[in-house]
Parts: structure tokens; C-alpha cells; sequence
């Protein structure tokens, strides 16, 4: 006998679980508020720019989770049943139907407090949520 992987055909699923898992690396889903404030933020690139969500949750420079060498990488291997993941499941699924408010002001910018890029020294952030400064 053998078997044959079927794919699922619903891509709008897979998008979801990689925008939380990315909401989850970068918040530790400590807090609803700052699960509402990433995923608002993600939302405002998308609606500012017109870009994808997938080009925007694949930023590096964006999201330092995403880069091998950072302390938040391994949490995108979250395990699904994580009770803060599936808060960012929840989070994002309503901000990718369009009833999420934006929570952050409009940003479209952000990092962790204890850091400070060098972006970030000439502009002034519009909202301290739970140790992540948002920019515009």
C-alpha cells in the first residue's frame, strides 16, 4: 500500500500560521494588547504599501526573529497547541478578515525596547506597548 500526501488547497490557512508564528517570535504572545499591536502593525504595511503578506512576515530587517543568529528564532518553531500561539491564531485570523483594530496608532515600524537601531534614532515612537516602541 502506499500513501500519498494531499496538500491542503486553502492557502488563506497557511498564511495565517505563518503571520503567528512570526506575531509569536517577536511578542512571546505575552500580552493580548501586543499580539493586537504586531498583528495591526503587519496589517498597516500591507494596507500602506500594497505589498503581500507573505513579502512583509519574510522581512529580516523587519522582524529580527527571522534571522538564524537571533534569541527569538527558535520560537518560530512554536508548537501549535502553545496556548499563546493559538492566541496569535486568533488575533491574526481577525486581521486577516478585516475586523482587527489598529491598536498601534497607524505604525508600520517597531523593536524591542532594550534595543535601538539606527532607524529609529531620528524619528519618535507613537506607542510604548508592553516593551515594543512603534514607529510610523
Amino acid at each position: 500500500m502506499q500513501l500519498r500526501l494531499i496538500n491542503n488547497p486553502d492557502k488563506s490557512r497557511a498564511i495565517l500560521y505563518k503571520i503567528a508564528r512570526v506575531v509569536y517570535a517577536e511578542t512571546h504572545a505575552t500580552t493580548l494588547r501586543l499580539v493586537e499591536a504586531m498583528a495591526s502593525m503587519i496589517a498597516n504595511i500591507a494596507n500602506g504599501t500594497g505589498r503581500d503578506y507573505s513579502d512583509i512576515i519574510s522581512d529580516s530587517e523587519l522582524f529580527c526573529s527571522l534571522n538564524p543568529e537571533s534569541e527569538n528564532n527558535k520560537l518560530l518553531s512554536v508548537n501549535v497547541t502553545d496556548n499563546g500561539f493559538q492566541m496569535c491564531l486568533r488575533v491574526v485570523s481577525r486581521m486577516l478578515h478585516g475586523t482587527l483594530p489598529d491598536s498601534c496608532n497607524g505604525a508600520t515600524r517597531f523593536h524591542h525596547a532594550d534595543k535601538m537601531p539606527s532607524w529609529s534614532t531620528s524619528r519618535g515612537y507613537i506607542a510604548d506597548i508592553d516593551g515594543l516602541l512603534f514607529y510610523l
